[in-house]
């Protein structure tokens, strides 16, 4: 399936459709077929981006909040104005069915709204003053000029809830998007500039040498702040590198989230969390339950459970109305993922659904009998297969939980509220779903703990990230 003549249009001249010398294809997953293509931008128009943030900052972050605020509303209901171009783009690009694509439209404007409005209230304080004729005072002001590099998986609400509180609180902004999905990324940019953003103030770069571009944006000391979305590797070498320049760093890193099911659970209600969690954008979010972690009493009801919804799943082009599962994003993705079910195989579990690949898709796939000694348990698996661990106690399955470097997100089910106030404030995670498999919205704070990364975004949190602190004493005041 091709580019539609609305989405050509909104993309305007940031693509072509034949190819050009310095520019670089850009993949439908689901039929290897070139949407379009882009421009491969170099270290050198890197520096360029980041001069025109520079530029800009001091204007932006010279206007009111209520000014700033009055534009990124302008981009919100440009963005849901296009809510259709921009939903079949995703899939198109990106592969999710396009029932799914729909909601992260609509999640990807909520944080511009969001933060259109938290603009207005980023408020300092007065301090009683420690000795007479003083008067003690915080302000917020802009970070300055903020880069953010983000995924494939979520290519709009991944720029959105990074650029947006940027944007709010006066911070101007170079992005850089995955190499997978740079078309939501220019649809953004186009609609952005319609609301009326100044030049300068957004400024994409998109490049298939991400190392290299990473190298100038962490490097460059005229940039403050950089936001990133990626894995634990990649997140610990950028947060090496931005140490020479002190940057301000947000970053949301990789996962490997449990989700406990209890015999107490209602086990129809965590069959249908555990699919929300699990299969969504065919198993590709970095809040996906990784390892399902069962009670022996219902273990079995619930394998049973689950793979019956789980063969209801639809393996088709995200484009047809009935898709639920679509394409991975690529070979490798689903090489992967083959790899660790078949270790996982040879190791003693046993495929009750799936496991297999067909071209760039991915069967739905329950595994049982799957033990501590298999990959997959300590592996963020990034496709929809779902392996179910079993234990014991209450103890064993915390413990369990919670044995991992990473501390993204988790999942626990039960109807007992002493035990769910237990097991939530004993799992070392940033966000935790208690009988519910969807926990992601722009009015609380996402992000993690331990190697899964550091700082939040979404919430009041988020806008606190780009803003930076300032104390100020005032003498010889007399008295007050």
């Amino acid at each position: 399936m091709k580019l539609t003549s609305a989405q050509v249009a909104l993309l305007g001249e940031t693509i072509s459709l034949t190819p050009r010398a310095g520019w670089f294809p850009v993949y439908n997953p689901a039929d290897a077929g070139v949407l379009a293509y882009v421009q491969e931008h170099t270290a050198d128009d890197t520096r360029t981006a980041i001069a025109a943030a520079d530029k800009a900052f001091p204007a932006w972050s010279g206007k009111t909040a209520k000014d700033r605020s009055i534009i990124l509303k302008k981009w919100n209901d440009l963005v849901l104005k296009h809510k259709e171009e921009m939903a079949l783009l995703v899939t198109l690009e990106q592969g999710r069915p396009i029932k799914e694509t729909h909601g992260e439209v609509t999640y990807g404007a909520s944080f511009i709204e969001w933060f259109a409005e938290e603009a207005k209230r980023a408020y300092g304080r007065t301090i009683p003053a420690t000795l007479p004729g003083k008067h003690l005072q915080t302000i917020k002001q802009a970070i300055g000029v903020c880069a953010a590099i983000t995924p494939w998986n979520f290519p709009i609400s991944m720029i959105t809830r990074k650029v947006s509180p940027a944007l709010a609180a006066g911070c101007t902004v170079v992005i850089k998007p995955s190499e997978e999905t740079p078309l939501s990324a220019l649809v953004l940019l186009q609609l952005a500039k319609q609301a009326g953003l100044p030049e300068g103030v957004i400024n994409v770069v998109n490049s298939t040498k991400a190392a290299e571009i990473g190298g100038v944006l962490t490097s460059d000391p005229r940039v403050k702040k950089l936001s990133f979305t990626g894995s634990t590797p990649v997140g610990k070498l950028l947060y090496a590198q931005c140490a020479p320049t002190m940057k301000k760093l947000s970053m949301e890193l990789g996962g490997n989230a449990p989700f406990l099911v209890f015999d107490d659970a209602e086990i129809d209600a965590a069959v249908e969390g555990a699919l929300a969690s699990k299969y969504r954008n065919s198993g590709q979010t970095c809040v996906c339950a990784n390892r399902l972690i069962v009670q022996s009493g219902i273990y079995d009801s619930f394998a049973a459970r689950l793979t019956e919804r789980v063969r209801e799943l639809k393996l088709e082009e995200g484009w047809k109305e009935d898709a639920t599962l679509g394409p991975l994003i690529n070979r490798k993705a689903i090489d992967k993922v083959q790899h660790l079910v078949d270790d996982a195989v040879k190791k003693g579990a046993h495929v009750e659904l799936g496991g297999k690949a067909h071209d760039l898709f991915y069967e739905g796939t329950v595994l049982t009998n799957v033990s501590r000694e298999m990959e997959l348990f300590d592996t963020e698996i990034f496709g929809p297969v779902a392996p179910l661990f079993r234990f014991e106690t209450e103890e064993e399955g915390i413990a369990m939980a919670n044995d991992t470097p990473f501390g993204l997100a988790a999942y626990a089910y039960t109807r007992d509220i002493g035990r769910a106030m237990r097991v939530a404030a004993k799992l070392q995670y940033g966000m935790v779903g208690m009988n519910d498999g969807l926990i992601s919205t722009e009015v609380t704070p996402f992000g993690g703990v331990k190697e899964s990364g550091l700082g939040r975004e979404g919430a009041v949190e988020g806008l606190e990230e780009y803003l930076s602190i300032k104390y100020i004493s005032y003498g010889g005041l007399g008295a007050i």
